[in-house]
C-alpha cells in the first residue's frame, strides 16, 4: 500500500465525501419522520470520523518517513527535521492545515455525537447533518483545491525545501492547533442553533445543550491567541505581541462574539430574552471562523502569517455566502418564535450591563473587520489602496477596551430586574473606594517609579479632532490601572460574600467555605476568576504607554544605557551545527548597578536558506518589565553590531492574566457531580487537561528568567554557558551577518 499512498491517501479523501454525504442524507431523512435512521446516521458519522483519522495519520507517515514524492511533504520538511517538526509540518502549511481543520472538526463531531446518545432526539438528526455539511465542504475543498496527498509532477525529489525557520518555534507546535481547536469546535453550537431552528424547539433547551461548547470553543480560541502573541513576541523581534496584523486581527474577531454570546446567554436563560441575539451571535461566531481562513488564505489581505495566494478563497467565499443565506432564511422564518417574552426593565440592571457589554464587543469586532479589510474596501470604492496601521488602531479601540472592563465590573455588582438604591450603595462602596485610592496612589507615586499616571500621546493626524484624541488616549493608562483595581475588587467581595453566607448558614470553615462556593456554582465563579485574568491583563496592556526603546550600534566592550539597564556589548562569537551558522552577540547585563548576567541575542544562517538569516532575539524578564534585544547587521570583521533595545513594562502580567484566565475557563468547565453533567463532558477533560498543560508552558516560558535573574545563564535566545570559553577569532564572513 504505501507503494501507492499518494494515491491511497486521495481514495481516502474521497471516501471521506462519500461517507459525510451518506450521513448527510441519512440524518435528514431521520429528521424527516424516519427515526429508525438515526442509529444508522450515528454509526456514518463514527465511519466518517474514521477515515478523517486515517488520512492525518497516512500524511503524518509520509513526513517521517521523508516520502518526498508528495508536493506538500517536499515543500515543508527536509531530512535534517526531527520527528516533532516534522509533526507540526503536518499544520505547517496550507495543505496541511486544512485537513487538520477537517480532523479537529470531525473529532469535535464525534465527541458531539457520542455525548448526544439518546439526548435531544429531535435536534439530534439536524445537528449530525449540520456538522456533516462542514466535513463536505472541507473534503470537496481537500479533493479539489489543495489535496495534501498531490505528487511532484517531476517526480520524487531527493530532499525537501523544509519548515520555515521562523515557525521552528515551540509556541508554533501548540499554537495552531489551540487556536483551530477554537474554530472547529464552533461547528458545534452552530449545529445546535441550526437545529434549534429547522425543528423550532426555541426554548432554553438548545442554549443549555450549546452552552459549555461556546465556552470550550472560547477558551482556546484565547489560549491559541495567547499563543500566537507568544510566538510574535519570541520570533518576529520587533519588540511587541500584537500590531493588528490581518491574521491576528482574524482570529481575534470570533473571541469578541463568543465573548458576547456567553454573557447574553444567561439573559435568555433567567428572562427569556434576547434569543434573535444569540442566535445570530452564534451564527456569526462560527462565520467569522471562516473569514478568518478566508483571508489567511485568499491572498486578500497581506500579512507575514498568511499563506500564498490560491484560488481557494472563491470556495471560502461561495462557503461563507451559503452560511450567510443560511442563517438569514432560517431567522426571517422562525422571528415569531423568537419573539422575546421578558424586557429590561431598568438601565440599573444586570441585563442592561450586559446588552451594553454586548455591543461594545460587536462595536469592536465590526471596527476591527472592516478595518482589516480596508485597503481592498478603498481599491474597490476609490480605485486607491489606503493602508491602515498599528497606530490607528491604537487610537480607537483602547477607549472601548477601557469601557468594555468597566462595563465588566459593573454588571456583577447590579440585581437582575432592577437594582435598589440601598443594593447599589453597597454594592459600590468598597471597588469604587479601593479604585479612587489606587488612584489617588498613581497620580501621587507613578512618576516616581517610572508610571506616570498621565504620559504624552502623539496625536494620530493633525488639528483639533487629533488633539482631542491624543489627550483621551494620555489618560488611558491611569483610568485602565484604576479600573483594574476596581475589577478585581468586586470579584473580592463577591467571593467574600458568598463565604460569609456559607460559614454562617452551614458552619464551615474558611477553605472548605471556599471550595463548596465554587464547586456549587462553578459556571459563576469560574467567570469571576475569568475577569480577574483579563484586568491583569489589561495591566500589561496599559504598560505599553511607558515603554521605551533605543536603536544603537556598538563595538565590543561599548555600553549604553536604557532606563536602570546598563548593557556592555561583550563582542561576536560562532558556533555551528549541523544546518546553521549561528552568529552570537554576548551582551553583559547590569540593572540598577548589579550585575544580571549575560543575554545573547544573535543571528542564524540556515544552510538551506542562506539568504534569509533569522533574528533570536534575548531578552531578560522581571516582573517589573522586560529588556527585550533585538539585533540587526553582526559585521564579523569590524565586530560592531547593531541592536534595538525595548524596556517593555509590565509584560509578565499579560502572560498571568493568561494563566489566570485559562483557570477561570476551566473551572466554569469542569463537569458538576451531577450524573448527567458529568456524563455529557467527561470527554472533554482530557482537553481540559491540556488546556492546563498550555498554561503552564505559558508560564514556564517566564520562570526561568524570573527564576535565574543574576546567574549567569542566558535568559532568552541561543544557549549559552555560564562561563563560555573564549572562541577564536571569527574568520572572514559577508558584512551582513
Amino acid at each position: 500500500m504505501w507503494n501507492s499512498l499518494p494515491e491511497f491517501g486521495t481514495v481516502i479523501l474521497a471516501a471521506i465525501l462519500v461517507a459525510a454525504s451518506y450521513t448527510f442524507a441519512v440524518s435528514l431523512a431521520a429528521g424527516a419522520g424516519r427515526p429508525r435512521l438515526l442509529q444508522a446516521a450515528r454509526a456514518g458519522a463514527y465511519g466518517t470520523i474514521a477515515l478523517v483519522g486515517v488520512a492525518v495519520l497516512v500524511l503524518a507517515y509520509a513526513f517521517v518517513t521523508h516520502d518526498f514524492r508528495l508536493d506538500y511533504v517536499a515543500r515543508y520538511s527536509d531530512r535534517t527535521m526531527t520527528t516533532p517538526w516534522l509533526i507540526a509540518a503536518l499544520w505547517g502549511g496550507q495543505d496541511g492545515s486544512l485537513l487538520w481543520w477537517l480532523f479537529l472538526t470531525s473529532f469535535f463531531s464525534g465527541g458531539c455525537v457520542w455525548w448526544l446518545k439518546g439526548r435531544y432526539r429531535q435536534l439530534q438528526p439536524y445537528v449530525i447533518a449540520t456538522l456533516m455539511s462542514v466535513l463536505i465542504f472541507l473534503a470537496i475543498l481537500m479533493l479539489f483545491a489543495t489535496n495534501p496527498f498531490r505528487t511532484l509532477p517531476s517526480g520524487a525529489v531527493p530532499d525537501g525545501a523544509g519548515l520555515n525557520y521562523q515557525l521552528r518555534n515551540f509556541y508554533m507546535i501548540i499554537h495552531p492547533p489551540s487556536l483551530y481547536i477554537g474554530f472547529t469546535s464552533a461547528a458545534v453550537p452552530f449545529a445546535f442553533a441550526v437545529a434549534a431552528m429547522v425543528t423550532g424547539r426555541l426554548d432554553n433547551e438548545w442554549i443549555v445543550a450549546t452552552r459549555k461548547w461556546m465556552v470550550f470553543s472560547w477558551l482556546f480560541l484565547s489560549i491559541g491567541n495567547a499563543l500566537g502573541m507568544l510566538w510574535a513576541y519570541e520570533e518576529l523581534g520587533w519588540g511587541g505581541y500584537w500590531a493588528w496584523d490581518p491574521v491576528e486581527n482574524a482570529a481575534f474577531l470570533p473571541w469578541l462574539t463568543a465573548s458576547a454570546y456567553v454573557h447574553s446567554t444567561m439573559i435568555q436563560e433567567r428572562r427569556h430574552m434576547l434569543k434573535v441575539w444569540n442566535v445570530s451571535l452564534i451564527f456569526l461566531t462560527f462565520f467569522l471562523t471562516y473569514f478568518g481562513t478566508f483571508l489567511t488564505r485568499s491572498g486578500l489581505i497581506a500579512s507575514v502569517h498568511s499563506f500564498a495566494k490560491s484560488d481557494i478563497g472563491n470556495f471560502f467565499l461561495g462557503y461563507m455566502i451559503v452560511i450567510i443565506i443560511t442563517s438569514i432564511v432560517l431567522v426571517v422564518v422562525r422571528m415569531d418564535k423568537l419573539r422575546a417574552t421578558g424586557r429590561i426593565e431598568s438601565f440599573m440592571s444586570r441585563e442592561f450591563m450586559f446588552v451594553l457589554n454586548n455591543w461594545v464587543l460587536l462595536l469592536m469586532m465590526i471596527f476591527i473587520a472592516v478595518a482589516t479589510v480596508w485597503p481592498r474596501l478603498s481599491e474597490a470604492l476609490y480605485d486607491r489602496e489606503a493602508t491602515v496601521g498599528p497606530p490607528f488602531y491604537n487610537a480607537y479601540l483602547p477607549p472601548l477596551g477601557v469601557i468594555l472592563i468597566a462595563l465588566m465590573g459593573t454588571a456583577p455588582l447590579l440585581g437582575w430586574r432592577k437594582t435598589s438604591r440601598e443594593l447599589f450603595i453597597k454594592s459600590f462602596r468598597w471597588p469604587v473606594g479601593v479604585a479612587l485610592v489606587v488612584g489617588v496612589l498613581h497620580l501621587t507615586l507613578g512618576s516616581k517609579l517610572g508610571y506616570p499616571a498621565i504620559y504624552d500621546a502623539e496625536p494620530l493626524y493633525p488639528g483639533t479632532g487629533g488633539k482631542l484624541l491624543a489627550a483621551v488616549k494620555s489618560t488611558l493608562p491611569f483610568i485602565t490601572v484604576m479600573l483594574v483595581a476596581y475589577n478585581i475588587t468586586v470579584v473580592i467581595q463577591e467571593f467574600q460574600r458568598g463565604i460569609r453566607s456559607r460559614r454562617l448558614k452551614k458552619k464551615e470553615d474558611f477553605f472548605h467555605a471556599l471550595g463548596n462556593l465554587v464547586s456549587k456554582s462553578r459556571r459563576r465563579y469560574g467567570g469571576y476568576i475569568v475577569h480577574v485574568g483579563i484586568a491583569v491583563m489589561f495591566l500589561g496592556f496599559a504598560g505599553k504607554a511607558w515603554e521605551r526603546e533605543k536603536e544603537v550600534s556598538m563595538g565590543p566592550n561599548e555600553q549604553v544605557t536604557l532606563g536602570e539597564y546598563e548593557l556592555t556589548y561583550l563582542g561576536p562569537r560562532m558556533e555551528v551545527d549541523h544546518e546553521k551558522r549561528m552568529v552570537l552577540a554576548d551582551i553583559a547585563v547590569k540593572r540598577h548597578g548589579e550585575d544580571k548576567g549575560k543575554i545573547t541575542p544573535a543571528r542564524f544562517i540556515y544552510k538551506a536558506s542562506p539568504g534569509m538569516p533569522s533574528t533570536e532575539i534575548a531578552r531578560f524578564s522581571t516582573l517589573r518589565n522586560d529588556l527585550y534585544v533585538s539585533p540587526g547587521v553582526i559585521n564579523a570583521q569590524s565586530k560592531v553590531a547593531t541592536f534595538r533595545i525595548h524596556i517593555n513594562p509590565l509584560v509578565s502580567f499579560v502572560w498571568a492574566g493568561v494563566g489566570i484566565l485559562i483557570i477561570g475557563a476551566l473551572i466554569s468547565l469542569w463537569p458538576d457531580a451531577r450524573p448527567a453533567e458529568s456524563s455529557a463532558f467527561a470527554y472533554m477533560r482530557a482537553l481540559g487537561t491540556a488546556a492546563t498543560m498550555v498554561m503552564l508552558s505559558i508560564m514556564l516560558a517566564l520562570a526561568p528568567n524570573l527564576a535565574y535573574a543574576g546567574s549567569g545563564l542566558r535568559l532568552s535566545g541561543p544557549e549559552m554557558a555560564p562561563e563560555a570559553p573564549a572562541k577564536p577569532a571569527l574568520a572572514p564572513a559577508p558584512a551582513d551577518e
